[in-house]
């Protein structure tokens, strides 16, 4: 299953997990070393690819006992992905972390073959899939569908919440496919929280039209951490009297704004704590089972968190559909890292950020847990040209959702030029790690010249603080990469920024040792990994585990 639950009811869904014959592809463009391969599945887990970096073909057969119209869906392919279905390309992407899908209308009954080939080189067609701080595993990391879709079939389904009279309410859009050759009238039904609206539908032959529905929701309570109460959306489409298509999805009713220095959730200031989390595993890789990422968010929420970053990109949806079900905010980012200005004017980093931007976007808009949209981690916010790339970026954001607060995590110290852009400013800091000076005094530091800029005034989120720490070497000279000193570290960080009343949020690097490229980073990084978790690779607790649980019980009371 791509989501915790069931989206539909109507819609006939084949789900493709499982085992798919599998090859690699020589420099040639031959067939290589053959084997199945499990989906979804980062190929690094068999043996033989545990290292492997290039190209590999996946195939399996799907039955169908009548005609259809096929919607092969994929919740992500790393990370360059070419889509056959019998022979015919049908779909191409680009970029591990976003979902997309191909619709192959009139395919006959019987046996077909579907063929993916993915490659996760890095290569000059890339901008944002690069050698980097983590690792790009490669082949069908999240979960593969086909779907039998009618002539007329819901592409998307979207709900945006609001209090209006003391009352929440619900503006619902749906979009409307016709793969026909005649328009057709259909009538669309929605139900949620109680209430229930119908409209009927004009779709022109192969075309699309968007549905708009307003409802009131008067059994509809707020979604918090506390209490994170989640509903299901239900859309139906009619034909004659007839249900010829469905989608269901879940939300939660909540409002965010700011309020001066203040993150507000319902009208209630919040304090955002927490880490930064990427998608590893040492046995799964980028494709963890939803058990394990259940343990990662128990183990998350027992340290007392309510926060967790995506770095630095677009997330697994079921991972946020656990974080929608316990209560977990989370900041879900466009995916980039460490970019200088000239990797930013690669003729393909625009295009391709704004492509996940609006992936990202319009396959997680629903989700309650996503309270920050960010992007362009640590890139050039220095620069009149990385300026007019955040601008483009942040742009296309807040106009593909007007409701979340959007900001990203600069380290661009006294530099910056981009802090007008967003709605919170993020400043990743590592006192006493990289820099020698005290945590308080730097964020002070750090808060004197934001107030010069066009930051004023805005919250501030320290997003990235931490230390490294190997698991297991512990010296009583406590000296860097001991687990002392990142003990020592972190409880500096966390009680000195934890008591400035002017910071909204602080957010570790990170919550779990993870893997990272060899290219540029095997000499800085021990074991080729950044170290700097809290637990380590297989989740064992470092001693910083429980200096953090203890700290951030006593951080973000309300003031």
């Amino acid at each position: 299953m791509k989501r915790t639950f069931e989206e539909h009811k109507v819609r006939p869904v084949h789900n493709l997990d499982g085992l798919w014959a599998f090859h690699t592809v020589d420099d040639a463009g031959g067939e290589g070393r053959q084997m199945h391969l499990m989906a979804p599945g980062s190929w690094e887990s068999h043996p033989d690819l545990c290292a492997y970096r290039g190209r590999g073909v996946y195939r399996r057969e799907i039955e169908l006992s009548a005609g259809a119209n096929l919607l092969l869906h994929f919740e992500g392919v790393s990370h360059t992905a070419e889509v056959l279905l019998d022979g015919e390309r049908v779909a191409r992407h680009y970029g591990a972390y976003t979902a997309f899908s191909a619709v192959c209308s009139g395919v006959g009954a019987g046996v077909h073959t579907i063929e993916v080939r993915a490659d996760n080189r890095f290569t000059r067609e890339s901008a944002l899939h690069i050698p980097n701080d983590y690792y790009t595993y490669g082949g069908l990391t999240r979960p593969v569908t086909a779907e039998e879709v009618a002539d007329v079939y819901i592409r998307t389904l979207r709900c945006h919440t609001f209090r209006e009279g003391g009352v929440w309410r619900a503006h619902i859009e749906l979009a409307l496919r016709n793969l026909s050759v005649h328009a057709r009238e259909v009538q669309c039904e929605v139900t949620l929280a109680g209430a229930r609206a119908r409209i009927g539908a004009r779709v022109e032959a192969g075309r699309e039209s968007v549905c708009e529905l307003d409802l009131k929701t008067p059994a509809a309570r707020p979604w918090s951490p506390d209490d994170p109460a989640l509903f299901f959306l239900t859309a139906r489409l009619f034909e004659g009297g007839e249900a010829i298509d469905d989608m269901i999805d879940r939300v939660g009713f909540r409002e965010l704004t700011v309020d001066g220095e203040k993150i507000l959730l319902n009208g209630e200031a919040v304090y955002l704590k927490g880490f930064n989390r990427h998608e590893d595993h040492p046995s799964l890789g980028a494709s963890l089972s939803v058990q394990e990422m259940n343990r990662d968010l128990d183990l998350i929420l027992w340290t007392g968190s309510n926060t967790v970053r995506t770095c630095h990109y677009p997330n697994d949806r079921r991972f946020l559909d656990l974080c929608d079900e316990k209560g977990l905010f989370v900041w879900e980012e466009v995916h980039a890292r460490g970019l200088t200005e000239e990797m930013m004017r690669h003729a393909n980093f625009l295009p391709q950020s704004l492509l996940c931007a609006d992936e990202m976007v319009g396959a997680h808009y629903n989700h309650p847990c996503i309270i920050l949209w960010g992007l362009l981690n640590e890139c050039s916010s220095d620069t009149p040209y990385g300026r007019s790339c955040y601008e483009a970026i942040i742009a296309r954001l807040r106009a593909l959702d007007g409701t979340r607060l959007i900001t990203f995590a600069s380290d661009r110290h006294y530099k910056d030029i981009c802090l007008d852009l967003c709605d919170v400013v993020s400043m990743n800091i590592y006192p006493e790690w990289y820099y020698d000076i005290a945590p308080g005094d730097m964020a002070d530091e750090l808060k004197a010249w934001i107030e010069t800029t066009s930051g004023r005034g805005k919250p501030l989120i320290m997003s990235e603080f931490g230390a490294g720490g190997i698991y297991g070497y512990r010296s009583p000279a406590r000296e860097k990469w001991s687990e002392e000193r990142q003990c020592d570290i972190l409880s500096h960080c966390i009680e000195q920024m934890g008591s400035r009343a002017y910071i909204s949020g602080l957010l570790i690097w990170q919550f779990c040792d993870c893997r990272v490229t060899e290219e540029v980073w095997a000499m800085r990084r021990p074991k080729t990994q950044n170290n700097k978790g809290v637990f380590d690779i297989y989740r064992r607790p470092k001693m910083a585990a429980e200096v953090v649980r203890a700290l951030f019980a006593k951080v973000g009371e309300k003031k």
